[in-house]
């Protein structure tokens, strides 16, 4: 049985935003959701979802990713955390007005050591719906006391 999103990140219930995984490697992941038509997605606010919030799709895309070359090893995913966002483009003002399912593209760029830097795109019908680039920080394993 395949893996879905909510087996991989420690976002539960309506806050884990990707529905499904479509294909991944060791560098990227493809994810597919429908979440932003939902009048209960928790990032709504007055009854919208602005496109903004096309960065957490991607973080959760990010998380996914690192779910899955985890699992590969017999692991579980690191805690991290957002550290940077750079290079945000939204194509669209709002995500709610959108019909069709969202693809959320994340492709690593730079693992070091704790550090990683991935970019993403978000498009619905091959359209651009947003892109950007995300930071992630690892957080180290606590040293153990002799």
């Amino acid at each position: 049985m395949p893996l879905t999103p909510s087996q991989l990140i420690p976002h539960s219930g309506s806050m884990c935003l990707l529905e499904k995984i479509i294909s991944w490697d060791e560098k990227q992941v493809i994810c597919s959701t429908q979440s932003h038509q939902l009048e209960n997605n928790p990032l709504r606010s007055d009854g919208e979802l602005n496109a903004i919030h096309v960065i957490e799709y991607g973080a959760q895309a990010v998380a996914v990713h690192g779910g899955l070359l985890a699992f590969k090893q017999g692991k579980t995913i690191k805690p991290g955390y957002l550290a940077a966002v750079r290079q945000i483009k939204l194509h669209q003002s709002h995500l709610d007005s959108i019909t069709s399912p969202l693809t959320v593209e994340a492709t690593q760029m730079l693992c070091n050591g704790g550090n990683l830097v991935y970019s993403f795109s978000i498009t619905a019908d091959n359209q651009a719906v947003a892109d950007g680039r995300v930071t992630v920080m690892i957080r180290p394993e606590p040293e153990e006391s002799t």
